[in-house]
């Protein structure tokens, strides 16, 4: 099921790679959209989502090279490869989400609103993210017989990629269908990190590859619960309206 290059001519594509442009570059065409929509800066949204881009990718792989030191001491220049599946998404998701919001202080961005004109993009990213995934054979399934398993890495597995973009895709549906109003600004953005989180505690379940912790609880699992209760709290406190034009300053 992997597709992890295509060869054009002399051209030795990473469709992984590819994947994520494609996603990246209609994931901005989303925010931009929603900015416009919600009154907001274009010049000044897509400084920020650059911004939370490069810092979100350049901690991600540090995080993850950090989980595998003895492998990065021996061959440094490993640390410039392109290789999508050397990436740690949580440590990359939030450090990105941080310096986003950095960013948007600078600009004197309103908070609430700004998260929300990130929300589609964001959803939609995770759809392509799975994609980049599948094609790469990352975050691989655990063994299985069931008769929709894909034949992957010498065995017959749960394709948890695909589990993980029908989730993505339900996600998306339900920021861009607007099902109901939320009730003050930013909360968009919370209901997607919060389903993420619920999509990423079940899909753990399904992994072949998962960081075990002492005990023999999923990191995954553990970081997605406690993501999961902070959204709540964030909702409860983004209930307030008194808050949701404030910029970021």
């Amino acid at each position: 099921m992997m597709f992890p290059y295509l060869r054009i001519g002399p051209l030795l594509i990473q469709m992984p790679g590819l994947a994520l442009l494609v996603g990246l570059w209609i994931s901005l065409w989303l925010v931009e959209k929603e900015a416009a929509r919600l009154s907001l800066r274009k010049e000044s949204i897509s400084s920020v989502v650059f911004a939370g881009l490069i810092g979100g990718i350049l901690a991600a792989r540090l995080a993850f090279a950090a989980q595998h030191m003895t492998g990065y001491i021996a061959d440094p220049l490993s640390l410039l490869s392109l290789n999508t599946g050397a990436l740690s998404p949580q440590a990359g998701a939030l450090a990105g989400l941080l310096i986003a919001t950095l960013s948007g202080r600078r600009q004197r961005l309103p908070l609430r609103q700004t998260l929300d004109a990130l929300a589609p993009g964001l959803a939609f990213f995770m759809i392509m993210f799975g994609l980049a995934r599948l094609l790469s054979g990352n975050a691989y399934g655990a063994s299985t017989r069931l008769p929709w398993a894909i034949y992957l890495w010498s065995d017959y597995r749960h394709p948890t990629q695909v589990y993980e973009m029908i989730l993505a895709l339900i996600t998306f549906a339900i920021v861009i269908t607007r099902w109901s109003q939320p009730p003050a600004p930013g909360v968009r953005f919370i209901q997607v990190i919060a389903l993420s989180s619920v999509a990423r505690v079940f899909l753990e379940a399904f992994r072949g590859d998962s960081l075990l912790l002492p005990g023999g609880f999923r990191a995954a699992q553990v970081i997605g619960l406690l993501v999961l209760a902070i959204c709540v709290l964030l909702l409860r406190t983004l209930g307030k309206p008194d808050l949701g034009s404030r910029p970021m300053a």
